[in-house]
């Protein structure tokens, strides 16, 4: 995590990491103002914080309440060297604590993540730069940087270079974009199964998580995963670009093409062909507004279409980015070290989400690998058995459904909360795929993070919901059938191998998969961006590897967002008039209520904020308010209070605003008479703020102006620059100008 240090005032120091900012001084007798604590007292408070996290982890798992769990830090200096210091932790437990939990929460607290590193002893290595912004991060974990005897490292299955070159290479891509790359954190809970999480220190909504059976794969990985997002603009999904962007010579790729609706919002005939048309709109219901894309919102400039070639013949389709952003997300991208290696590892992930989702949605039982095969693979097997020895049941299952796909399954049972996790992973090789599987299923989790998994079911329905496939394509926490756990498996065992041999091995895997998908009568359609250094393919597959419903292009559409951004985003100086028209359109919507702001218009507003949490039932409740609308305020003031998760400062502010309404639509009562103790009950600070919301002197409590400008929303405003970096470079590459 890269933390930025600013000097103010005398000895203040301000501290920016993420969305926050951490203030701290020094003792008026170190000449400082004694205004905040000092650098060393955040320290021993984030160790006792960080002891007091991993407690209340573990007593979560086990409904164990903790409003009668104390815990408290004291440090004893030795008098003879201050440096040398030991940390005291006590804990205070109710006395019906068993003795098992007792001692479970003195290991958990062995846990702390500051405990272990200041036992272990971090290093520190200090250095002078010219620039600390364009200082990126171009080599991860030290290994060569050049291309001299790459054939003397680490070569795995799969990949087309040894795992030091490719990291080397695709490290130096990111830092040439201006990327500033850091490990946030790593995990190896069990032998041979690593993962990582990385993400853009000026940009942390910029991430990805890597797997892999080495430190080394797992980096791979991950920067592979960065690399094709930032190709594909995944970070960017749904986000509004800002309006210099939106109106620059392309948006999202110099060979992108625009076209107008046609006739009563017809679809252009310029996009799509006959096959996606029947596939994405079976009823003909799609219209050319449906797919106006979000990220620019230029109504005027038409439909912002992609150029993908057609596998079966190699003509060039035009398809909407807005409808590859409903449908798609994530599914069919990947980067590789030669085009190749990217078309076998983006189609191995179509077939392992669309064979899951048969598999899941049709509560197929899948047979068990044979012992005797998975001994062949002792690293994996290792890795189970560390699973199992933590108590977690863990069953390995062939997933090609009788030799067809090249997908595994590794299934993890909790028995102490009832879930299940269903991993899957695919590959040509039979090896690959099942070591894919068993590192998917811990990518990023600790053993306390197992228990968050739902049980088994056999309510049908509820297993074949289309939400149940988008949450298993998300994180798999979605539901898993009973029936899955069959012993008696609905398909044979088949020790299957799609994998090619020689020089030209992925060339083969690659001709192989697509052989699969010609087979079964899908047509396949191909991108392939090389823009960074790196050859990234996307690749559609309609009617195969949605992860949406195509009716969401109609009925779900991210670029509802056109109909309320830039009203929300001007709220503060709207009229009566236009508020009313905003608060009419909301209404119409019949949009979910508990639906986030920040969802709706594609805003990325600091979560810390009243901003961040604004949800469309609070825009309403302050635009009622507003609009002076009492008896409307009052009645959404109590759904506010009785469904919304909010800070503790916002619930207080609705509480005093629910008793003022009160007050004020009561003919018997006055509010001169209650005032007094109200202030009392809310302090007079946030009583002043709800007099003034109900009395129309104050608009919006909260919520701090902004505009299309987008002023003051620096977390979007770090999203939109680490756009600016590949969109300037997309435009060097094709001798076009960048927005200034």
């Amino acid at each position: 995590m890269e933390i930025k240090v600013n000097y103010l005032d005398n000895l203040r120091l301000e501290a920016k990491f993420d969305d926050f900012t951490v203030i701290s001084d020094q003792p008026i007798r170190y000449k400082g103002d004694g205004s905040a604590p000092g650098p060393f007292d955040y320290f021993l408070a984030s160790s006792a914080m960080c002891a007091a996290y991993f407690v209340k982890v573990y007593c979560n798992a086990r409904d164990i309440p903790t409003e009668n769990i104390r815990l408290s830090q004291n440090n004893i200096v030795d008098p003879e060297n201050r440096y040398k210091q030991i940390f005291k932790i006590q804990v205070e437990l109710p006395e019906d604590i068993s003795e098992k939990d007792r001692q479970g929460i003195l290991r958990s607290i062995d846990r702390c993540t500051v405990k272990k590193v200041v036992q272990e002893g971090p290093e520190f290595d200090v250095e002078v730069v010219e620039n600390i912004d364009e200082d990126a991060q171009a080599l991860l974990m030290g290994v060569p940087k050049g291309a001299e005897g790459a054939e003397q490292g680490t070569w795995i299955e799969g990949k087309d270079l040894p795992l030091e070159q490719t990291i080397a290479n695709m490290s130096a891509m990111l830092a040439e974009l201006g990327m500033k790359i850091e490990i946030a954190s790593w995990r190896n809970i069990v032998p041979h199964v690593w993962s990582l999480h990385i993400r853009d220190a000026a940009s942390p909504m910029c991430f990805t998580n890597g797997k892999g059976a080495t430190k080394e794969s797992a980096l791979c990985s991950a920067l592979g995963e960065f690399i094709e997002r930032l190709s594909c603009n995944f970070f960017y999904n749904d986000q509004f670009f800002g309006e210099a962007i939106a109106a620059s010579e392309f948006v999202h790729y110099p060979d992108e093409k625009w076209f107008p609706p046609g006739p009563g919002d017809e679809l252009p005939v310029e996009i799509l062909d006959d096959h996606c048309r029947a596939i994405y709109d079976p009823d003909g219901e799609l219209c050319g507004s449906h797919l106006i894309d979000t990220n620019s919102g230029r109504v005027d400039r038409g439909i912002v279409s992609l150029p993908f070639v057609r596998q079966s013949d190699g003509e060039t389709v035009y398809f909407p980015s807005n409808l590859i952003e409903n449908l798609y997300l994530s599914n069919g991208m990947s980067a590789g070290n030669t085009l190749a290696e990217a078309q076998v590892q983006c189609l191995s992930e179509i077939f392992e989400r669309a064979v899951k989702r048969q598999i899941l949605e049709e509560e197929i039982a899948l047979p068990d690998v044979p012992a005797e095969v998975l001994a062949r693979y002792p690293e994996i097997v290792e890795g189970i058995e560390a699973l199992e020895a933590q108590g977690f049941p863990v069953l390995v299952k062939d997933a090609s459904l009788g030799g067809q796909f090249p997908v595994m399954c590794v299934t993890l049972m909790n028995p102490r909360t009832g879930g299940v996790f269903a991993s899957f992973g695919a590959h040509p090789s039979f090896h690959v795929a099942l070591e894919r599987s068993l590192t998917e299923l811990l990518q990023g989790r600790s053993f306390e993070g197992l228990n968050d998994f739902p049980p088994p079911t056999f309510n049908s329905q509820a297993v074949a919901e289309p939400n149940n496939f988008v949450e298993h394509f998300i994180d798999s926490s979605g539901l898993v059938s009973w029936r899955f756990f069959s012993s008696r498996a609905d398909v044979a065992f088949s020790e299957w191998d799609f994998s090619g041999s020689g020089s030209n091995s992925t060339a083969e895997e690659a001709a192989a998969l697509f052989g699969i998908l010609e087979e079964m009568g899908l047509e396949a359609y191909m991108a392939i961006h090389e823009d960074l250094g790196a050859p990234v393919c996307r690749i559609l597959v309609p009617g195969y590897s949605e992860v949406y419903p195509v009716e969401d292009l109609v009925w779900d559409n991210t670029n509802m967002a056109l109909d309320y951004r830039e009203a929300i985003l001007d709220l503060h100086r709207l009229d009566d008039e236009a508020l009313a028209g905003l608060l009419e359109r909301l209404e119409e919507s019949q949009l979910d209520e508990q639906m986030d702001i920040i969802t709706l218009i594609g805003i990325e507003f600091d979560e810390n904020t009243v901003w961040g949490q604004l949800t469309i039932l609070e825009l309403k409740l302050l635009i009622n308010l507003a609009l002076a609308q009492h008896e409307e305020a009052l009645e959404r003031v109590e759904m506010f209070l009785q469904f919304n998760d909010n800070t503790v400062e916002r619930n207080l502010f609705y509480r005093a605003v629910q008793a003022v309404l009160e007050i004020v639509l009561d003919d018997e009562l006055e509010l001169d008479d209650f005032r007094y103790n109200l202030g009392r009950m809310f302090g007079e600070a946030t009583l002043e703020a709800v007099i003034g919301s109900v009395q129309g002197t104050v608009r919006f409590h909260g919520l701090t102006p902004t505009s299309m400008a987008l002023e003051g929303l620096e977390k979007h405003q770090r999203l939109i620059e680490s756009y600016r970096k590949l969109h300037a470079a997309r435009a060097a590459r094709a001798g076009m100008r960048a927005p200034a």
